[in-house]
């Protein structure tokens, strides 16, 4: 067994190639399935900005 990626040779190289592309397919697969609807534009919740709001003093004591 290589404890060095160093020292590793050809087929320890390519199995963590095979590895390294198995697990992004993986992940790809996952982020593909995980979308909640099939059309990615439709949206469920409107939220509206209600009215603006000036903060004019925090309450706080300013110290200097």
């Amino acid at each position: 067994m290589n404890h060095s990626i160093y020292s590793a040779d050809r087929t320890t190289h390519l199995k963590i190639v095979v590895v390294a592309l198995v697990a992004g397919i993986l992940v790809g697969a996952f982020g593909i399935s995980a979308r909640t609807s099939s059309d990615g534009f439709t949206q469920t919740h409107v939220t509206k900005a209600g009215k603006p709001v000036v903060v004019t003093s925090s309450g706080n004591p300013v110290v200097r």
